[in-house]
């Protein structure tokens, strides 16, 4: 261990409780690599402080000592954003053990929960008081607070209730210079200048530590209803979601994918059945839902919508799931999408985002534009149609090695299908950040101005640089273009 980091840790430790500083390799191993194990780091130490006042020595002695800290949460993320540089000279900083639910206000719709606080955990403490939290994404068993607000998490009800951005209604964070920044009180109107709770949220660690978040809850569930709808193209999709949002606002999630997708899930999935007989060339998922007896039920509300939809040509067939199990069983569908993909083979994973209204024909236009520029790959895109936001995925060729393929072409797939996207006016990160597997792609296609603004508010809010460096910020281009 290098003197800086012996001097720091040395520091730190009367400020901390016994077993708060872990050195075991072992003990470390399992989170220097992150969730899809593309990337691995080092570090010799990772600190696991339990509140907030702890977190503030850490950052103090951080900045005293000149030693990088790496924020983690579940370690979830999909890009790095997470995971320490392969040079081991940052220290970890675990926010697991900042796992208290500080507080739940049902009548309020608020719950102010640290940022260790696992996403299920405070689904199920809001569902005890008639509350929720919408937000569900495939990690939420694992998933915690302060990583779903640093990455500006999404998921399959942001088309009803937003990202993490419209869901946070304050912030408690310690700055880079150990002061801390209490936003908690969730004031609806608060014109005080620059808002720093929104600077915090996205912003993967680089500008402070998130420590808590005041979270804004909807009631629970009473009743849902879940179809499945086979159709002729994205178009027609579109055009059905916004026949149902002018007749309701009870539709909470619309997931499209194209029958290659249902097929691939079909061969992987023991026990999976087609929802609908006969072939389609695209399928969406609705759920739609009420938060008491009052409202017309769910699915005879879907059935209902639905059959005058496809009346009128915005469908060829629907059914609505007659029970909880089939609901289940559509969404484990749509949830097996991704591993029944990569069983296929290598393939190029883009989470991308474009105006919703070019979402359909870029669906099919950007998909045929990559079959042609790389021969033997296959495009297709699946997910959130009604926010703009798909999983765009590029297969290999059949009987690609996987290891030369990801080194030779994966990387001028993923370049050209991000210059369709910037074509489109849209953003290579939806909803899984940047960290450090997009930042050099942000830096070659964000606008001049906001690449200078991201790189001031780092170099203002954190001028040591010792925030989860090496990710998200995008490094300043060389003298005369070198």
């Amino acid at each position: 261990m290098n003197p800086a980091r012996s001097a720091f840790l040395g520091a730190l430790a009367p400020h901390l409780p016994a077993g708060a500083i872990v050195t075991d390799a072992d003990a470390i191993a399992p989170w220097l690599v992150d969730w899809r194990r593309r990337y691995r780091g080092q570090a010799t130490a990772m600190i696991e402080p339990r509140d907030t006042a702890q977190v503030v020595a850490v950052v103090r002695a951080a900045a005293a000592h000149r030693v990088p800290l790496v924020p983690q949460g579940g370690n979830t993320g999909m890009v790095g954003g997470a995971t320490p540089s392969v040079e081991g000279d940052a220290v970890i900083l675990s926010l697991r053990r900042l796992n208290r639910i500080r507080s739940l206000d049902p009548q309020a719709n608020l719950a102010v929960a640290e940022s260790g606080v696992i996403l299920q955990t405070l689904n199920d403490a809001a569902l005890e008081r008639g509350r929720r939290f919408p937000l569900t994404l495939g990690a939420r068993g694992s998933a915690t607070i302060g990583g779903l607000v640093s990455t500006n998490a999404g998921g399959t009800q942001v088309l009803r209730f937003g990202t993490m951005r419209g869901l946070v209604a304050g912030v408690e964070a310690v700055m880079a210079d150990g002061t801390i920044h209490d936003g908690l009180a969730a004031l609806p109107k608060d014109n005080r200048g620059y808002s720093l709770d929104q600077l915090l949220i996205g912003a993967e660690g680089t500008l402070g530590v998130v420590t808590a978040a005041t979270l804004r809850l909807v009631p629970a569930v009473a009743a849902r209803g879940v179809a499945w709808v086979g159709l002729s193209s994205p178009d027609t999709a579109l055009a059905l979601l916004r026949n149902l949002q002018v007749q309701s606002d009870a539709v909470e999630s619309f997931e499209i994918l194209p029958a290659e997708s249902l097929r691939a899930v079909l061969a992987h999935l023991p026990g999976a059945r087609a929802p609908l007989g006969g072939e389609h060339p695209w399928h969406v998922l609705i759920e739609a839902t009420a938060p008491d007896d009052r409202a017309e039920r769910p699915d005879a509300l879907l059935e209902r919508l639905l059959a005058d939809a496809l009346a009128h040509g915005l469908g060829d067939d629907a059914t609505i799931a007659a029970s909880e199990a089939q609901a289940d069983a559509f969404w484990r569908i749509r949830d097996s999408i991704s591993e029944a993909e990569r069983a296929q083979g290598p393939a190029t994973q883009h989470d991308i985002s474009v105006p919703v209204p070019a979402m359909p024909r870029f669906m099919i236009d950007a998909a045929a534009a990559c079959d042609a520029r790389f021969p033997g790959c296959h495009a297709s895109g699946f997910g959130h149609l009604g926010d703009g936001n798909v999983h765009f995925h590029v297969r290999a060729p059949a009987g690609a090695d996987p290891a030369r393929w990801y080194a030779e072409a994966a990387p001028a797939v993923t370049r050209f299908v991000h210059d369709l996207v910037t074509e489109a006016g849209g953003s290579i990160s939806a909803e899984h950040g940047i960290g450090q597997m997009k930042r050099d792609e942000l830096a070659r296609l964000l606008p001049p101005a906001r690449a200078g603004a991201m790189r001031a508010i780092k170099a203002a809010l954190d001028p040591l640089g010792i925030l989860n460096p090496g990710k998200l910020v995008p490094l300043a281009p060389e003298p005369d273009g070198k």
